[in-house]
């Protein structure tokens, strides 16, 4: 997976309070990945009111990230492809990081709280239909949410401000610079379109 991948994602993650862990810092390419290393993150937030995976929107947004305490993140940044139930089941491997192998390596949480297994994906399909069935052969390969690539990137470039310097973050630095001349536009609602 490459770099800006996971930045992005820890980004996200960060703007909305969680303290964010990348489990393994090197991409395995030459062997069969261990199942210690399918997970890709693990997010906790110190902040959070705790829900229960049934009580938030399956498709994840920041107002939804207040009611995770600790999740694990697997990223999948096939930006050419949206995950419909046929890509789904011609992937191997993609849900790895859901065995029991992979998640024992976490241990249980101190406070008793349950981990949400977050996927992070570039989109669902638009037709509600194959939404629908790919929402629900997700849930029941045992994800309790998805996150797209547009949600993120939308919420992080509303977060973006071009008078604040995010010098610690090269992703959020370049994002102001590209807001401040003018490449990227502040979202806003089109009340008077013509």
């Amino acid at each position: 997976m490459a770099g800006i991948d996971e930045n992005i994602v820890r980004e996200f993650f960060e703007i909305n309070g969680f303290f964010v862990r990348q489990l393994n810092k090197y991409q395995v390419q030459s062997r069969k990945k261990r199942d210690s290393e399918e997970i890709d993150m693990l997010a906790e937030n110190p902040s959070a009111i705790r829900q229960e995976p049934g009580d938030l929107n399956f498709s994840l947004s920041s107002s939804d990230l207040k009611g995770i305490a600790r999740a694990l993140i697997a990223v999948r940044p096939w930006h050419t492809s949206v995950f419909s139930v046929a890509t789904m089941k011609s992937s191997k491997g993609l849900f790895n990081f859901l065995r029991k192998s992979a998640l024992s390596g976490l241990g249980a949480p101190p406070d008793g709280t349950s981990i949400f297994k977050i996927l992070v994906i570039p989109n669902l399909p638009k037709n509600i239909a194959e939404k629908s069935k790919s929402v629900e052969f997700l849930k029941a390969k045992g994800v309790d949410g998805v996150i797209t690539y547009p949600t993120m990137l939308g919420e992080i470039m509303d977060y973006v401000k071009v008078n604040n310097n995010y010098s610690k973050s090269d992703f959020l630095q370049t994002l102001r610079i590209l807001k401040n001349y003018g490449f990227i536009a502040d979202t806003q609602l089109d009340l008077f379109k013509k």
